[in-house]
């Protein structure tokens, strides 16, 4: 079976940091993209970041840039967000996805498998 486990969530204050865990299970992230997204109550579920295997190439919701790191760890089949400076606004419900032979993608319609989500709660 195909599976995508994302963990790695909790509270924080603001200015504090989390760091997301994606994990597969049944393949690997050759040739995916692995993007990030979050769902906050009342909102749609909006892209966050996104890296590729096939070019290296990374995404950035421009609300994370400078505070989200993304990166993949092969041997481990398991690609990590880094979240610094949290906001309360970036309080959400986190999910992994991975889209099949494909650069970096946000359109939600591309990815192919997902991950359970991972609540993150920022206080202030």
């Amino acid at each position: 079976d195909v599976q995508l486990q994302a963990y790695g969530g909790g509270f924080a204050q603001a200015g504090g940091f989390l760091r997301l865990s994606c994990a597969a299970a049944g393949f690997t992230f050759d040739d995916h993209a692995v993007g990030w997204f979050r769902q906050a109550p009342g909102r749609e579920r909006e892209g966050v970041s996104c890296i590729s295997s096939r070019d290296g190439s990374i995404y950035y919701a421009d609300s994370v840039k400078g505070r989200f790191t993304i990166s993949s760890d092969n041997a481990k089949n398991t690609v990590y967000l880094q979240m610094d400076s949290l906001k309360p606004e970036d309080t959400a419900v986190y999910h992994c996805a991975a889209a099949t032979g494909v650069g970096v993608v946000v359109d939600i319609g591309a990815y192919d498998y997902w991950g359970q989500g991972t609540q993150v709660t920022v206080s202030s």
